[in-house]
């Protein structure tokens, strides 16, 4: 079927909205009809090639919609189910049979290769010639998508389908790493660097899991504001002070129980570690670009029983944690619709700009009505 995507043809090009042809789902796929699609971070480094996927490519990767069919060994969802797409994995390897499909062996080739991994093909085409269409088991910036049933997260209809997009990856992301990664103990300090949407989504979590100290460090204003309201205790505008970390470390009398990078800067990554106190634990999320090095004091490290953990999509299994997050925005626990700012799909270069000006924290593409 024709449908419209937004495409990009060449390394730091524009997302322009083309007539592509879809391909009708496999065995074990689904076709989406989107109807909201956050934009991230991530789809703006692939569309830079610090990430490679192929170009030309079809990004988007925290789409929301209605699945219009399915392929014959579809089980879990039905023409009608509304659901979330997150990202994909091959639940065969050890990472996935554990639970854990955020670490599959095979991650990169399911997310940023372009293609199926199983036969090398893609969903999309244009003029007879394949494009690049399986961007996170989806490419959602597009009016309908092919995902997988691995992928695909139902949700009940009483919360807006188009708000639940990016719940996806940079929500859960920020949250699960929170929530399941750091796993902060009760009356712990948190000290969480950027506060973007990853960086507020942790913000609420670190509320929620009852840290009583909570520090945004951030420079953009609105940011920072944005983050007192939803539970930082503290907020730290590091053009401001002397010393960021030091700022961070009389705020808590000695450095913070946890901190969470979430810029992909290098010497931010830096600064989180040394923020700690003994036996402090900082978790990075931030994606800078492949290869990207940042340095420590191994003594300081090992003196202090300080611990550093990598994490990825929030240690999350999207058919479990998504609709947990659901739940708590439900009670009114984790507002996250106060990060969203939403664009028709057509808007999507305006989406865009916006959010790497920082005028925006979440843009969203209301590309069709629920």
């Amino acid at each position: 079927m024709q449908i419209d995507a937004a495409v990009v043809e060449q390394e730091g090009g524009a997302f322009e909205i083309e007539s592509v042809e879809l391909e009708e789902p496999q065995d074990n796929e689904v076709r989406v009809r989107i109807v909201g699609a956050g934009v991230c971070h991530t789809d703006l480094i692939v569309r830079d090639q610090l990430y490679p996927t192929p170009l030309p490519a079809v990004l988007g990767h925290e789409g929301s919609g209605v699945v219009e069919s399915v392929g014959d060994a579809v089980s879990s969802v039905e023409p009608g189910d509304r659901v979330v797409l997150s990202f994909d994995y091959d639940e065969a390897c050890p990472s996935c049979r554990a639970g854990q499909p955020a670490y599959c062996e095979d991650f990169f080739a399911h997310n940023f290769g372009g293609e199926r991994p199983e036969d090398g093909t893609s969903p999309l085409s244009r003029d007879g010639e394949s494009i690049s269409g399986r961007f996170f088991g989806q490419s959602s910036f597009a009016t309908h998508a092919i995902a997988t049933e691995r992928n695909v997260v139902p949700v009940d209809d009483d919360v807006p389908l188009e708000l639940l997009g990016p719940l996806g990856c940079g929500i859960q992301t920020g949250a699960g790493a929170v929530i399941n990664s750091l796993a902060p103990k009760t009356g712990s300090s948190i000290a969480i660097f950027g506060a973007g949407s990853v960086g507020l989504s942790a913000v609420m979590a670190a509320d929620i899991e009852g840290c009583t100290d909570i520090i945004s460090v951030e420079l953009k204003d609105n940011r920072r504001e944005l983050a007192a309201d939803l539970g930082a205790t503290e907020t730290v505008d590091p053009a401001a002070v002397d010393d960021a970390v030091e700022h961070v470390r009389e705020l808590t009398g000695g450095g913070v129980d946890y901190a969470l990078e979430t810029t992909g800067v290098p010497e931010v990554a830096e600064q989180s570690i040394d923020s700690l106190t003994q036996r402090g634990t900082v978790g990075i999320v931030g994606a800078p670009a492949l290869g990207t090095e940042a340095s420590f004091d191994v003594n300081d490290l090992i003196l202090n029983g300080r611990s550093i953990t990598g994490i990825v999509e929030g240690d999350s299994n999207p058919k479990e944690f998504i609709p947990v997050l659901v739940e708590l925005h439900r009670q009114g626990k984790f507002p996250f619709d106060e990060l969203v700012t939403y664009y028709d799909f057509d808007e999507i270069e305006q989406a865009v700009e916006d959010s790497e000006n920082g005028r925006t924290i979440k843009p969203v593409l209301k590309v069709s009505e629920p």
